[in-house]
């Protein structure tokens, strides 16, 4: 049977299980509109990013 020649650093340990622990992107909320979008990017609803009018966007 095989037996491993060095304790596994904490490290390895703990990079291992931190695949497990990934939530995936989390939502963001557009300040102007409050609608989600995501993180870095500007509005699509709206056209603002980080409260400043990025995008002149036509209303219908």
């Amino acid at each position: 049977m095989a037996v491993p020649k060095r304790k596994t650093s904490k490290m390895k340990i703990r990079s291992r299980k931190a695949a497990n622990r990934y939530k995936g992107v989390q939502a963001t909320y557009c300040t102007a509109c409050k609608s989600p979008l995501k993180p870095h990017r500007v509005c699509s609803s709206c056209g603002t990013y980080k409260g400043k009018q990025i995008i002149a966007l036509e209303t219908e």
